[in-house]
């Protein structure tokens, strides 16, 4: 009659582990999509990981794994009354704060100099588009 209890007690541990898991398995499901569609809706500014291929005449390209900024920042533009006709508001996501990173390109020409220097994000805010730093105008 013990035995019967150790064994059923044993069964039912291994059934409250089990139902414990599949609930955990199922809410951490939950939680993936449902931040996959926040992504799409997110408005701000934030550090992401972005690769790139870094490359420069006379030298082979390098992919290189960095972080940068990444997001949507609120824009608007409104119609006025006197020239320019238009006042807006334009912000977007930037560098609030960088560090430089210097790698090594591959296959560089006799002469070339291979170092290749680039920023990686610490710290991204939506901000004003500085020319000297940033290309602002995209092509349609």
């Amino acid at each position: 009659n013990k035995q019967n209890y150790k064994n059923s007690r044993c069964f039912l541990n291994n059934d409250s582990l089990l139902l414990s898991l599949s609930l955990l398995l199922f809410l951490l499901l939950i939680a993936l999509s449902s931040s996959a569609l926040n992504l799409r809706r997110f408005t701000g500014c934030a550090v992401r990981e972005f690769t790139f291929m870094a490359k420069k005449p006379g030298c082979g390209g390098l992919h290189v794994t960095t972080d940068a900024c990444w997001g949507r920042c609120e824009t608007w533009e409104k119609p006025i009354v006197d020239p320019p006709y238009i006042e807006s508001f334009q912000r977007v996501c930037t560098y609030n704060e960088s560090r430089l990173v210097t790698v090594r390109l591959p296959h560089c020409l006799r002469g070339v100099d291979p170092t290749y220097t680039f920023p990686s994000a610490l710290r991204c805010e939506c901000g004003l588009c500085l020319t000297r730093t940033t290309e602002c105008e995209t092509a349609v």
